[in-house]
């Protein structure tokens, strides 16, 4: 199955075209975790502008940006797009289980979780504090 064939959400409206696309999938790969897939969205918008082959400067991979040694702890392929979204969507859900709190979950899923573990809350680090700030924006954008 394409990813693009499974049912679009009824917030798919609010995604730009490229997360269209995948937003059947995104959904899909939330649901098996039991996270709120208009976050998952939000979080896979901010991570690659749901384009499945970027790769970042420090090697992140795919729709999720999974880094290869957690898509290898994960037991996924990072450049499956499928692979990659259900990767995604069981580590967020790890770091949300983890620190039980949505922000540090997601400061945890961009900077690791030891570093959010270390600093005691979100790392004083511009770019995790600014993608925390980014994924909750996104995730309120969609939930309308």
């Amino acid at each position: 199955m394409l990813p693009f064939d499974q049912p679009a959400p009824g917030w798919s409206g609010r995604l730009p075209a490229a997360g269209k696309r995948w937003a059947g999938a995104v959904d899909a790969a939330a649901a098996r975790t039991g996270i709120d897939g208009r976050f998952f969205a939000a979080l896979v918008w901010t991570e690659s502008s749901f384009r499945p082959d970027v790769v970042s400067p420090a090697g992140a991979v795919g729709l999720a940006q999974l880094m290869p040694a957690t898509a290898k702890a994960l037991g996924v392929d990072p450049w499956d797009p499928l692979d990659n979204l259900s990767g995604g969507a069981r580590y967020v859900h790890a770091q949300l289980t983890r620190f039980w709190n949505l922000e540090l979950g997601l400061a945890a899923y961009n900077a690791g979780p030891t570093r959010v573990a270390e600093a005691g809350g979100i790392p004083e680090v511009v770019e995790t504090q600014l993608y925390v700030l980014a994924v909750l924006d996104r995730w309120q954008h969609l939930r309308g």
